[in-house]
């Protein structure tokens, strides 16, 4: 259903600031604008906000690769729609990790964060909107 013009990074650009910042600093645009596709789970400027002290850290050169890390994260490969969620799976992460879906009545969760918008499409992938900013086990 990818029939938006704009790709992941043009979406995150407008609508959330702060991870289209840490993409960059972590030297992640070119692979989020490749041909996908890609399932993102986006934090919103608020989730990454609540944890503000993290991520000036994060966005210093020397954290490059922690900070890929857990953008890395946040990214599934293939598209996976809201409707594709199951109760209790485990998604793979591009970074190796594993995020559970938790689906109670009309309220779906990946992780701990609560998904506030599904199904953003983009030209190589979905994005869903989470309010909380997902941390790997490092």
């Amino acid at each position: 259903m990818t029939d938006s013009k704009k790709d992941i990074v043009a979406i995150a650009s407008e609508s959330a600031k702060t991870l289209a910042a840490a993409v960059k600093a972590a030297g992640l645009v070119q692979t989020l604008q490749g041909a996908g596709p890609f399932t993102v789970f986006a934090p919103t400027d608020t989730a990454f906000e609540a944890i503000q002290k993290d991520v000036d850290t994060l966005l210093k050169p020397e954290n490059k690769e922690k900070l890929a890390s857990i953008l890395t994260y946040h990214v599934v490969s293939g598209e996976t729609m809201a409707a594709d969620l199951k109760d209790g799976q485990e998604l793979t992460t591009v970074q190796g990790g594993k995020l559970k879906v938790a689906i109670k009545g009309d309220k779906v969760m990946i992780g701990e964060a609560h998904v506030t918008m599904a199904d953003v499409a983009a030209s190589n992938g979905v994005v869903h909107v989470i309010d909380k900013v997902l941390m790997p086990k490092m």
